[in-house]
């Protein structure tokens, strides 16, 4: 019989994946605390975790959940991970991304295939159209902007969101997160040159070249929250590309507070 892993991450997401498949073997790095029963495993005994997971059958895998950089504790490594290590320590030393990739290629390399979650529940990927409110054409300039620069910090490997109004880039996201990117927004919200103008809009899409398969930018209900504390008109991102977790919850948040919900095509 084969068998999926879920390797959960923190947040809503990996409940929402658990729920989705069919007695997966859920697991997560042990400086994690995600919201939903799982194994620990630590990165510097990386083999002998894939080969607990071939053992229990498992073929494929799915990462879902935001990831933090574990602690690296020299004296934890067995032998044959420290076989591997350098090709981690490069690609942690070039990025995120860079580092998620060589992970990846070792979960393969043990005849583990990798599945994205849009693959499990492709639902929770909208395609292009609006599902709240209606973006202004002040609006849909702003997210044009912030398409641009998001795009430009993710060649740089930095974050996969920005906060433009009225033309203006009043944040971006770095690796505090989204959170921390409206908050700053929020604080700085008096920078906007009109006052009555456009609110902002936030903007969310992958790096340019991200791999698919792993963690792909989510906003969900919270997000909605946060945006609107910060005096957003709105939030727009990348159609067919974003997570948003718990639809309908969203929607909902973000008619009550008069925003707008675009997956921009």
């Amino acid at each position: 019989m084969t068998r999926i892993a879920l390797i959960a991450g923190e947040g809503r997401l990996a409940p929402a994946i658990a729920a989705a498949l069919d007695q997966p073997l859920v697991y997560a790095l042990d400086n994690l605390r995600p919201q939903v029963e799982a194994r620990p495993f630590r990165l510097e005994r990386l083999v002998p975790f894939l080969d607990e997971l071939a053992e229990q059958g498992v073929t494929q895998a799915v990462f879902a959940g935001a990831i933090r950089r574990p602690k690296i504790e020299p004296e934890l490594f067995d032998a044959r991970t420290l076989t591997i290590v350098p090709r981690i320590l490069m690609g942690m030393q070039s990025g995120d991304d860079a580092a998620l990739r060589a992970v990846l290629d070792v979960f393969e390399e043990a005849g583990i295939t990798i599945c994205s979650v849009d693959q499990i529940l492709p639902e929770l990927v909208p395609a292009a159209g609006v599902l709240a409110g209606e973006p202004s054409p002040r609006d849909q300039k702003d997210a044009a902007r912030a398409a641009e620069i998001v795009a430009g910090l993710g060649g740089l490997d930095i974050g996969q969101g920005a906060v433009v109004a009225q033309g203006l880039c009043l944040a971006v996201e770095a690796l505090p997160g989204t959170q921390a990117m409206l908050e700053f927004a929020r604080l700085h919200a008096g920078l906007k040159p009109d006052p009555k103008g456009a609110g902002g809009v936030l903007y969310k899409a992958p790096k340019p070249g991200q791999d698919r398969r792993i963690d792909l930018p989510t906003i969900g209900p919270d997000t909605v929250s946060q945006a609107a504390e910060a005096g957003l008109a709105g939030i727009a991102w990348e159609a067919g590309s974003v997570i948003l977790l718990e639809r309908a919850e969203a929607v909902r948040r973000a008619q009550a507070a008069g925003m707008f919900l675009w997956a921009r095509g």
